[in-house]
């Protein structure tokens, strides 16, 4: 018998958590288990990094909606304890067989018809909402606002090679955000791998309160 892919242990939340909770958790594991957050992977690490993030997507997809997380924990409570993982691997056998049963409920982020939920695509809304604040606060001034920031950030990071890093990805950002009126998620996508490192590294010292 395969085992169950247990979401609320991989997300980091108690059974009874809340919708919010289940939010929040989902900002935190995704920063935590991001691909681009590794510096020069080898193809195994990347592979394995690829899988956790790619499980934390389907947990908050499960769990942050009401419908589909009744119908995950009328299979979870039917588990043994020691049946359940918080193992990526359970997670892709699960939407392999259990899939279908979450119907045709779903929002702009997440698929239908059971398909599985693509990672990318979950945490562009969550990166939009970290760096709303920010944008909100600032706008229309997105290329200065970028690269003054990401400097910021990057300093903070790694010193002068980070100052760097981080005014020229921030200025990048703010530049293709005011030239093409994409959102911040979707010039993120664009950008090179050491730039998306040091945007990654800054929110998860936002966010995680450490440089992990």
């Amino acid at each position: 018998m395969s085992s169950f892919p247990d979401y609320y242990t991989i997300l980091g939340v108690q059974k009874t958590a809340t919708s919010d909770e289940v939010r929040q958790a989902y900002k935190r594991e995704s920063l935590k288990t991001h691909p681009d957050r590794l510096i020069k992977p080898t193809d195994a690490e990347r592979k394995a990094a690829t899988e956790k993030f790619q499980a934390v997507a389907d947990a908050y997809y499960v769990l942050s909606d009401p419908v589909r997380r009744r119908q995950y924990d009328s299979l979870y409570t039917s588990k043994a304890y020691d049946n359940k993982t918080n193992d990526p691997k359970a997670s892709t056998n699960f939407f392999a067989g259990f899939a279908s049963m979450f119907g045709t409920s779903f929002t702009n982020n997440t698929p239908s018809n059971g398909e599985r939920p693509n990672p990318d695509n979950v945490f562009a809304d969550v990166f939009d909402e970290l760096l709303r604040p920010e944008v909100e606060r600032h706008a229309p001034w997105w290329s200065c606002l970028g690269a003054a920031c990401g400097g910021g950030l990057g300093f903070i990071v790694a010193n002068i090679p980070g100052l760097m890093i981080g005014a020229f990805a921030g200025n990048r950002l703010g530049a293709i955000r005011d030239a093409k009126g994409k959102s911040v998620a979707a010039v993120f996508s664009e950008l090179g791998t050491e730039q998306r490192f040091e945007i990654l590294r800054a929110l998860a010292m936002k966010v995680l309160g450490s440089a992990l």
